[in-house]
């Protein structure tokens, strides 16, 4: 099946400069230098300081990121103009489910179509690996801008739920799901 992508000539001249790759342990540390930058500015107006601080190193601390790659997530990694700006992670969580775990582009380089490359590639690694029909979900904050970008990705909210993540915190989340034919 086809996929149609309006873009305007100005988002088309930018993604000219942008590519994505397959990441891998190496690239644990462009994945910190994105996360240190990306994830504040995403929750800083949303969640505490000592949550923010929490959940960096609960999920971007190198050990986290090693033990995730281990545990079979996938990253992608992307660029613009050669430095890396964004990347996706998904894990298989059974056979017919995945979990869009992290999406994250700098500030400055949002707006450009690169959470949607991202998104796509996300797509297409899951239907690499499922060739049957299958359910990508992510959970995300209830009050983060993004809830718009997966809507209009085709996300549909399932459920929410507030679910402990330790240290006395909680993700206040939307989960939503995307079904891939």
């Amino acid at each position: 099946m086809g996929e149609i992508l309006c873009l305007s000539r100005d988002e088309w001249q930018a993604l000219q400069h942008v590519y994505l790759r397959r990441a891998s342990e190496s690239d644990i540390p462009l994945i910190r230098q994105v996360a240190e930058v990306a994830f504040p500015a995403t929750y800083r107006e949303i969640l505490t300081p000592s949550q923010l601080d929490y959940m960096m190193d609960w999920m971007y601390s190198e050990e986290s990121l090693r033990t995730q790659f281990r545990e079979g997530h996938c990253f992608y990694l992307a660029f613009l103009d050669g430095v890396p700006c964004g990347y996706v992670s998904v894990e298989r969580e059974g056979e017919a489910l995945f979990h869009l775990q992290k999406i994250y582009v700098l500030p400055q380089a949002q707006g450009h179509g690169i959470g949607g490359r991202l998104f796509r590639q996300a797509v297409a690694h899951v239907r690499r690996l499922s060739p049957t029909p299958c359910r990508l979900e992510l959970n995300v904050n209830r009050h983060n801008r993004a809830l718009h970008f997966y809507e209009h990705m085709g996300m549909r909210r399932l459920r929410e739920g507030d679910f402990p993540i330790g240290g006395g915190f909680y993700m206040n989340d939307y989960i939503m799901g995307l079904d891939i034919a």
